[in-house]
């Protein structure tokens, strides 16, 4: 429906309902020519992308022929062991694995991004030169600063170092 008019007062309710077009029929394939039917299906042993995904597809030369070899791949899927074959293989993968055990899927310790840089959480803090704190540093990253600060008992805590904005470490003196 067009009107000539945008701020024209008429409902597009009042108006007759025009004529619907005719259905033109899909165009004859042949069993010998390209199916143009596809249902694909994601099989998804959890939630997670760790687990065991088996992504098959059917094609049909029309939608109950599709449907039909699509419930015939998934009912032999299972009767054959196939879904129970790629969970056992899995698992032999993973069990195969040589990486680190320090992240459940690998990877080593866990990473983050600090100044531009990627540290692992469990990296020790940077090196300061002059520093003669005797019990240890922690490195503290917040919002809009960092600081190295002493491990030391509460009473014998060495000054803390701050970041500078060359990178460098020093004490608020």
């Amino acid at each position: 429906m067009t009107y000539p008019d945008p701020f024209d007062d008429r409902s597009p309710w009042d108006e007759k309902p025009e004529a619907p077009a005719k259905e033109t029929p899909l165009p004859n394939t042949t069993p010998d020519g390209p199916a143009p039917f596809r249902i694909g299906f994601t099989l998804k042993a959890a939630s997670g992308f760790d687990a065991e995904w088996l992504t098959p597809a059917v094609y049909g030369h029309s939608a109950e022929e599709t449907a039909k070899r699509g419930a015939e791949l998934l009912t032999a899927m299972k009767n054959e062991g196939l879904i129970d074959l790629a969970a056992k293989a899995a698992e032999y993968t993973r069990t195969q694995y040589k990486g680190s055990g320090a992240n459940p899927g690998g990877g080593g310790a866990p990473k983050r991004f600090n100044g531009g840089k990627v540290e692992r959480k469990d990296s020790p803090p940077p090196k300061t030169a002059g520093d003669d704190c005797p019990h240890g540093r922690s490195l503290v990253s917040k919002a809009n600063w960092t600081a190295l600060f002493c491990d030391g008992p509460d009473g014998d805590k060495c000054e803390p170092l701050w970041k500078q904005k060359d990178g460098s470490f020093k004490a608020n003196k």
